[in-house]
């Protein structure tokens, strides 16, 4: 089954989009992220990716009453990624309805945090991997350390990570298309299916994508190509949805 995520990124309480993680590079598409999720619900979304870019950026979360409106109000599946760095947060998620939580920074930063989460929410916790030329960025995207992609989530599946969501930054927000081979290769290479963001910019692609099967890529998180409409959220369901099974 291949699934779209629609994607809400808040900054300052406002659903924004970054330019390939530029904070200096962001366009307002929304005041209200309730009004945002509802209308991708009533679009026939069933989940929703949700980032507090504030949170990423400060190593906390900072837009979670937003984020847990959205729960309390829209009867969509979310997961929430952006400042978590310890079981307190990932809990108080949880509690708020939210059914998966995102890890990015800290599978580097704390990696006993992670591997204590992963233990105790193995189907609740996904590892964002936010990729800068095969190496994993962390900071909100602001540093790149010196550790590949694949060798950090081999290093998760062997805690039980189960979720991965692989990003190009070189490619987040611009609309250049999705890195859908250095998905797949990923994919292969930890023998788990990830989940791919950053770039994607047409149903062909969503097609594409959705034909090399559930066991490389299990779904693709859309932010601005839905904002801009050069993508229609309806549409691509319906292409995608011609895969499932």
């Amino acid at each position: 089954m291949f699934t779209i995520y629609p994607a809400i990124d808040l900054l300052d309480g406002k659903c924004v989009r970054l330019l390939q993680g530029d904070y200096d590079q962001s366009t307002v598409y929304g005041d209200s992220p309730v009004s945002m999720a509802k209308t991708f619900y009533e679009q026939g979304a069933e989940w929703l990716h949700i980032v507090d870019l504030d949170g990423a950026r400060e190593g906390r979360p900072v837009n979670r009453h937003a984020i847990g409106q959205i729960a309390a109000e829209v009867p969509i599946h979310i997961e929430v990624g952006g400042g978590i760095r310890n079981m307190e947060t990932v809990e108080r998620y949880l509690d708020q309805g939210i059914e998966r939580v995102i890890l990015g920074s800290s599978a580097i930063a704390n990696p006993e945090f992670v591997r204590l989460a992963l233990s105790r929410y193995p189907d609740s916790i996904a590892i964002g991997l936010d990729v800068k030329q095969g190496k994993v960025a962390v900071k909100g995207w602001l540093e790149v350390s010196e550790l590949s992609a694949a060798d950090l989530a081999k290093q998760l599946i062997g805690f039980g990570a189960r979720h991965f969501i692989y990003t190009d930054i070189s490619r987040d927000g611009a609309l250049k298309g999705a890195n859908r081979d250095g998905a797949g290769k990923l994919a292969a290479e930890i023998g788990m299916p990830v989940v791919v963001s950053g770039g994607v910019s047409n149903t062909e692609e969503l097609a594409a994508m959705a034909e090399m099967g559930s066991d490389r890529i299990s779904g693709a998180i859309i932010g601005k190509a839905i904002y801009t409409k050069q993508i229609s959220l309806r549409e691509a369901l319906k292409v995608v949805g011609a895969y499932a099974g």
